[in-house]
């Protein structure tokens, strides 16, 4: 779900049920969730709903997404998201939890989406002061396209079938 969403890990480890609405195609994450203290909302594609629906079934009757092993009273620690990075062979230079948020941004921004639906994607506050003053814009729709193309995207590189060429010079 990383990739899918770029979210910062805290907030995926401690997504809860509640917050998601599939007919809306969207999680809605609480002020208090945030580290910018304000209601954040992920555009979810038809690649996230589908494989949320198929975990409801293993963890849909608690309150956490993916709940800790030991209780389901916590959301999973920190820790098995980076065990399971280094359990799928990359090294901590290769791969962390938080790295998926500048893969996306990186590879969003070289194709040409628009800055700042990225950066509100990425829940980041606008750094000019004034602009912040006045801006307040969500980019939701754009957003919801992006999303669904960056998902599309993903899956294209998961498929074994899929041939990428490189230009050359």
């Amino acid at each position: 779900m990383a990739p899918l969403f770029f979210v910062r890990p805290g907030e995926l480890r401690h997504a809860e049920w509640e917050e998601f609405d599939f007919e809306k195609a969207e999680w809605r994450i609480p002020a208090e969730k945030m580290k910018m203290r304000e209601q954040y909302i992920v555009p979810l594609s038809t690649q996230a709903i589908t494989i949320l629906q198929e975990l409801q079934a293993y963890t849909g009757n608690g309150k956490y997404v993916f709940p800790s092993i030991r209780t389901s009273k916590r959301p999973m620690s920190e820790n098995t998201v980076l065990g399971a990075l280094r359990r799928l062979g990359y090294t901590k230079d290769e791969m962390t939890g938080h790295g998926f948020r500048s893969m996306a941004s990186t590879l969003l921004n070289e194709q040409g989406w628009n800055r700042d639906a990225i950066e509100r994607q990425l829940a980041h506050g606008e750094r000019n002061n004034v602009r912040a003053v006045y801006n307040y814009a969500q980019y939701l729709l754009e957003r919801h396209k992006m999303m669904q193309h960056w998902a599309d995207y993903l899956e294209k590189l998961a498929n074994p079938t899929t041939i990428l060429t490189l230009k050359t010079a």
